[in-house]
């Protein structure tokens, strides 16, 4: 038998758990599920025969070197910051590893160690950061076999809730960790380069500039930019394109909404408030308002805002309860954006039946034989219920197919890496389709900017 080792019993590890099961018997498979929660783990592994749930600290040096010393390959499925010291276990004891975050400078500096070892290292390898990647290689790859030259990429993915499930007035239902969504797009300007001109959209104003997308089926969305789409240029090798951005998808007239608490501060994450454990939301909502001997809470903030009565922006805030006397905080020394979030939780919870669903749409502009030509390309991901989300399946599964071809040796190339390279992203697109992850590719007219109006 070959033991897997999961380190981390959290949201996406259930699909995780589903799949590599569903492989134990032909792959030879023991999976050993270990969380600081031991009834966490227990809950995702139910009465598998092929996976043992295992209660482990992770700040425990020796009890994390014993768990993976055992192990064959270790998965991490912990906080993104927190990898760095299974990575350093993994490499002295020789084992490959696989996590879906995001490249840490940390991780980097292990490159070489891991190459002179010989060892597997794969990280971004989940959604986004992760489908995305290869879903956008693939294309890349092809245009340029074909003797084509990219002019033009914009990637859009976002996690929201399914049509069925669709019940608020946001059109939109928390499928991942809320405090990143209430803390979206804080910590610098957002940067991208549309036909070669550098644009930055600080954050007081990133809501207000989006676009539209319209997806097949769908409908219409929106989307607002990420805040490092440069980076990309080097990762995909596409240093000289004109236009490269990158953004999250959201539905139409979320972002207007939302971008009334930035302008209140209530996302504001750098300051504690006082008194938040027996703060009303009322009361919270009035800390932002200036003091008036007559007008009540919500005059003030419609004033302030200038928001009429009959607008519908109004009837999203009443749905949250904003100007409850009754509802509390409940916690204590919170900031600004802890509170919004407790708020935002009482409405936005996915119900057990709920279903999530998952877009992702690229755009990929490029010049052949002296023509400009444009692919769209759209996924949608709908979940089962509350556990196996959307989310839960796009992240967890390709995870658990790159572990399983890094342990029969199909992927091999050594290092600390991201699914770029054809012999990852090939094989790991190919086994997500059978399991309906599908992207959609349609031709669409080339929609460059003009040059002469940036």
């Amino acid at each position: 038998m070959r033991n897997i080792l999961i380190i981390g019993a959290g949201k996406s590890t259930a699909q995780l758990i589903k799949y590599l099961a569903d492989k134990a018997s032909v792959e030879q498979l023991q999976l050993t599920v270990a969380d600081r929660d031991p009834a966490q783990a227990k809950r995702l592994v139910g009465n598998l025969a092929c996976a043992n749930a295992i209660t482990l600290d992770i700040a425990n040096a020796e009890e994390r070197q014993q768990q993976i010393s055992k192990a064959d390959i270790v998965i991490s499925m912990l906080p993104a910051r927190l990898h760095i010291d299974v990575a350093r276990d993994c490499l002295a004891l020789r084992k490959n590893l696989v996590t879906a975050s995001y490249i840490s400078d940390a991780m980097l500096e292990l490159d070489n160690e891991v190459k002179k070892k010989g060892l597997v290292f794969m990280n971004e390898v989940g959604l986004d950061p992760g489908i995305d990647h290869m879903s956008a290689m693939r294309v890349i790859d092809r245009v340029r076999d074909a003797g084509g030259k990219m002019l033009l990429f914009e990637s859009f993915c976002g996690g929201l809730v399914a049509p069925e499930s669709d019940s608020n007035l946001w059109n939109y239902k928390f499928t991942w960790n809320p405090r990143n969504v209430v803390l979206a797009g804080q910590g610098g300007a957002a940067e991208f380069i549309q036909e070669g001109t550098y644009k930055y959209i600080p954050y007081q104003r990133l809501f207000r500039r989006t676009e539209f997308l319209d997806v097949e089926g769908y409908g219409r969305f929106e989307a607002y930019a990420n805040r490092n789409s440069l980076k990309y240029r080097s990762i995909y090798g596409l240093e000289d394109i004109s236009t490269l951005y990158r953004g999250t998808m959201r539905r139409v007239g979320f972002s207007r909404a939302w971008n009334l608490f930035v302008q209140l501060g209530m996302t504001d994450d750098s300051y504690t408030l006082q008194d938040t454990e027996a703060m009303s939301y009322r009361e919270f909502t009035n800390l932002f308002l200036p003091y008036s001997p007559t007008d009540s809470v919500q005059l003030k903030l419609r004033h302030m805002l200038k928001i009429d009565q009959d607008d519908l922006l109004w009837d999203k805030l009443l749905e949250l309860n904003l100007f409850d006397d009754n509802r509390k905080i409940g916690l204590k020394e919170a900031t600004p954006a802890q509170c919004l979030q407790r708020i935002l939780e009482d409405q936005w919870t996915l119900a057990e039946t709920d279903k999530d669903m998952i877009v992702m749409y690229h755009k990929f502009g490029y010049e052949i034989n002296g023509e400009k030509k444009q692919i769209d390309a759209t996924m949608v991901s709908v979940g089962t219920n509350q556990t196996y989300t959307a989310m839960a399946k796009t992240v967890g599964l390709p995870v658990g197919i790159a572990a399983l071809k890094i342990l029969n040796k199909e992927i091999t190339t050594p290092g600390v890496q991201l699914p770029i390279r054809r012999e990852v992203y090939n094989p790991i697109l190919d086994e997500l389709e059978e399991n309906g992850i599908v992207f959609k590719e349609y031709e669409v007219p080339y929609l460059g900017y003009n040059p002469h109006h940036q």
